[in-house]
Parts: C-alpha cells; sequence; structure tokens
C-alpha cells in the first residue's frame, strides 16, 4: 500500500503552489463487500451473500494502515450488514479515531424503498453501529448516491432518525444516479439543522464534472483527479473524496457473465488504486466529514456522545 505509483509520464503535474490555497478535505469509505455493488446485484443477489467469502475485512486492515502511516482520519459510511457481521473491524475503525457513519443497512436504494422502510433501515443500521463501536452516528450516505430531488422525504426522515447530516447527493449525469440539477454545495434540505454535503464536482463546459473519486478515480489518469481537486481548493472550498474497500482488491474473484459496462466499471484499474491512494493522501490534506465540515455541524449533545 506504500509503493508510490512510478509512471509519472502520463501527464506533466502542475505543483500544487501553482493553485493556491490548499485547504482541509473530507476522506471518506463506503463500507461494503464486493459483492453487493450495484453492478453486480443481478449476478449476486441478497439472497446468497452470506454464502460468498468476505473480503472486506482484509482490504478495511490494508486502508486504515495507509491512513495510519500519513495520519489521515477519514469517515468510514458503513453498511449495517457489515457492521453486525464484522464488530471487531468496526472497533479498530473507532479505536484509530476515525468517523463512523451510515450507509444503509444493506445497499438498498433509497428510491427502492418506502417512507417507512427507509426509516426502519436507517435507525437499525445507526443503532447497530453504535451499539457495536460506542461511537455517535451522525452522518449518512445513500447506496448508490440514491437520495435525489425526487426523494425529498429522505432528509426529514433522517433528522428525526438522530443524523445531523447526509453526503448522498452527486449533482451530475450519470445512469445509475445523480441530479444534475441538484446544489453543487452544503445546504439545508429542510427547516432544522440538518446538513446534506454534496459529493464534489468541477464546474466546466457549462456542465458539472466529477471530481469525487470512486470509479472516475481508477478509469481516468491519476493527473485528471489531483487537477479537479486542486481547482476546487484553489476557490477555498473542502472536497470531499470516496472509495470502496474492493477497488484496493485487484485479486477479488471475477464474477462472469457481467455486461461489458459493468465489468468496465468494477474491474479496470484495481491494480493501480493502491499507489493512486498513496500519491492521493500525500498531495491533498485530509480529514473526517465532522472535521471538515464542523462549522456547519452542531456539537454532540450529552445523548448523542453514547
Amino acid at each position: 500500500m506504500t509503493r508510490p505509483e512510478n509512471n509519472l509520464a502520463e501527464h506533466p503535474l502542475v505543483p500544487l503552489s501553482h493553485y493556491g490555497k490548499n485547504p482541509l478535505n473530507a476522506m471518506t469509505i463506503d463500507v461494503e463487500d464486493y459483492f453487493q455493488v450495484q453492478a453486480l446485484s443481478e449476478q449476486l443477489p441478497r439472497a446468497s451473500w452470506d454464502q460468498i467469502p468476505s473480503r472486506v475485512e482484509a482490504n478495511i486492515d490494508h486502508l486504515l494502515q495507509l491512513f495510519s502511516d500519513y495520519s489521515v482520519h477519514a469517515t468510514f459510511f458503513t453498511l449495517g450488514w457489515i457492521a453486525e457481521r464484522h464488530p471487531d473491524m468496526m472497533r479498530r475503525i473507532a479505536t484509530q479515531k476515525h468517523e463512523l457513519a451510515s450507509h444503509g443497512y444493506d445497499h438498498t436504494r433509497v428510491d427502492h424503498l418506502t417512507a417507512a422502510s427507509f426509516g426502519e433501515d436507517v435507525r437499525r443500521t445507526k443503532a447497530a453501529i453504535e451499539e457495536i463501536t460506542g461511537a455517535a452516528v451522525r452522518g449518512y450516505r445513500a447506496p448508490t448516491f440514491s437520495i435525489s430531488l425526487q426523494t425529498p422525504w429522505a432528509y426529514q426522515i433522517l433528522e428525526e432518525a438522530g443524523y445531523s447530516y447526509s453526503s448522498s447527493l452527486y449533482p451530475i449525469r450519470h445512469d445509475l444516479y445523480g441530479s444534475a440539477s441538484a446544489p453543487r454545495h452544503p445546504f439545508r434540505p429542510g427547516p432544522g439543522m440538518f446538513w446534506e454535503f454534496p459529493l464534489t464536482t468541477r464546474r466546466m463546459f457549462g456542465q458539472n464534472i466529477p471530481c469525487a473519486g470512486g470509479g472516475y478515480f481508477r478509469l481516468l489518469p491519476y493527473w485528471t483527479s489531483r487537477r479537479n481537486l486542486c481547482h476546487v481548493n484553489a476557490a477555498e472550498e473542502p472536497c470531499i473524496f470516496y472509495i470502496h474497500p474492493w477497488e484496493i482488491d485487484a485479486q477479488q474473484p471475477r464474477v462472469k457473465q457481467l455486461k461489458i459496462r459493468s465489468r468496465l466499471r468494477h474491474y479496470t484499474n484495481l491494480k493501480a488504486m493502491p499507489s493512486r491512494l498513496v500519491r492521493l493522501v500525500q498531495d491533498f490534506r485530509w480529514a473526517r466529514m465532522d472535521e471538515v465540515f464542523a462549522e456547519h455541524l452542531a456539537p454532540l449533545t450529552v445523548q448523542q456522545a453514547i
């Protein structure tokens, strides 16, 4: 995990000093196993998960070591299904002073749930993580960024369930998710104190360009992500970056009979990810969501600081 990527010839890198400001950015992990992603859902349905050997714990341990090596603290948006089956891993994350947050229970999209079932989902996940780790859960990220302008009821339910913020909106055009017309900057979606922190985009050519990590970070050359993140930071704005544990696991089993698009999205450049992450944590300043956006969030109450 600590060996830097050697091929710098893909593009000349502009010195970071060229971009001016260097604010603190949010490093986030969507904690799910490789068989739980939407691209593989037809081949690996929910009913099969307990029969598939898990790889998430080893991958999380690699990320924890990387973050320890470079003094990075991150926010781990975790599935309740994962938390219940890997309690020791959850405690290791909490012990190393990372933020624990919710990614829903079993990766069911918000727009596939009713308001009532969504409320049950987010309360169940929050309770599970808090009981296992003793850490207050304030943040939420929707599976597959499936909170959108079509699910405005989700925010009130999250606030009523005790959450303080969401980072679920990706204001881009995409075939699986995204709300291109949604706000690009932090906003309160209702009259309360609840905040939405959208995933990072750069405005170019009259549209929002994704630059928050994930598949785009793997599919495109490193310099592309670096340049876009630098551009956002130069405007004195923090970036939100996300990765999945399976994205550093080039040895994960290959699922057969995938559509070409799904195969490309899931497997392209997995081998490059560990070294790219080393460059990323060296090139930018990183912290937890609740630290980067502390000025927006109210301090923990006695009841929340369990």
